[in-house]
């Protein structure tokens, strides 16, 4: 499920862009350290694996990007290459030095992740949503500038509206985007954590739970409450019913009432006829 943007970074950001002037350092793994504006939380240990393996083989191909701080070196672009350089038991790593601002920083780690297929809808909501407050940008402006789609920016930040424990299990795969957007559905929102564990429990695909919402946001036709019968009339009613050993109801209109006795059997209306000529 490609999530890729429309438009490179080199686009937004053409000083990050490698000239041929730009110089190529060797610096120490352990002098460099991961980007603290990084969106992704969680990184695939099999895709770090196959490119330590890639690494072990070929060498780092395309040289990291970076910025000089205080201590050492922040990753700007290329993290995954760092993490299984070290994997891969590498002292050096080739880097491009770049000077940058902590905004520029925030933007490029968000940028350079967006344009990945490996950031789950949950980083991805998060990454639009800091992009907007940081730069007091609109989801339109947003939208323009990543060349997305604002209806997309719109649907998956509105996922950060879940109860943190959607949120969760959307961000850790137990539930789909599509999932997460069925949710958002529900009225009451009192239902929705009950209604996920019936979605864990019976492993409930996208077109059923949206099947399902449909029947919880319908509202229940209201049953017309019968009038409370006097006290008089219930006694009356009873009376005739321990007399006639049967049921009894008796109505009163505004000008005139009714007496219905009920009787299931010819034999049991001659029973009837026979107690009531006593």
């Amino acid at each position: 499920m490609a999530r890729g943007l429309g438009k490179g970074i080199n686009a937004f950001f053409p000083e990050v862009e490698e000239q041929e002037s730009d110089e190529i350092q060797e610096v120490l793994i352990s002098e460099c350290r991961a980007n603290p504006y990084q969106p992704r939380k969680t990184f695939r240990a099999d895709a770090i694996e196959e490119l330590k393996d890639s690494i072990l083989e070929y060498g780092i191909i395309q040289p990291l990007i970076a910025r000089k701080s205080i201590k050492g070196y922040e990753i700007v672009v290329g993290e995954r290459r760092f993490r299984a350089a070290k994997e891969a038991g590498l002292e050096k790593v080739p880097v491009v030095v770049k000077k940058l601002s902590d905004e520029k920083m925030m933007e490029l780690a968000l940028l350079e992740n967006l344009q990945r297929e490996d950031l789950t809808p949950i980083e991805e909501a998060h990454a639009y949503a800091n992009l907007m407050h940081e730069l007091n940008i609109t989801q339109d402006e947003l939208s323009k500038r990543l060349g997305k789609s604002r209806s997309h920016i719109a649907n998956i930040v509105r996922l950060l509206s879940l109860p943190d424990q959607v949120v969760a299990y959307i961000n850790n795969g137990e539930l789909s985007m599509g999932h997460g957007r069925a949710l958002l559905g529900i009225k009451e929102k009192g239902k929705v954590l009950p209604f996920v564990n019936k979605i864990r429990q019976e492993k409930l695909n996208v077109r059923q739970v949206e099947q399902i919402i449909v029947q919880l946001n319908a509202k229940p036709e209201k049953k017309k409450e019968k009038p409370k019968k006097d006290i008089f009339l219930q006694e009356r009613e009873s009376i005739l019913r321990d007399r006639l050993g049967t049921a009894v109801s008796i109505q009163r209109g505004k000008k005139k009432g009714k007496i219905e006795i009920e009787f299931y059997t010819n034999d049991d209306l001659e029973r009837i006829i026979e107690v009531l000529e006593k």
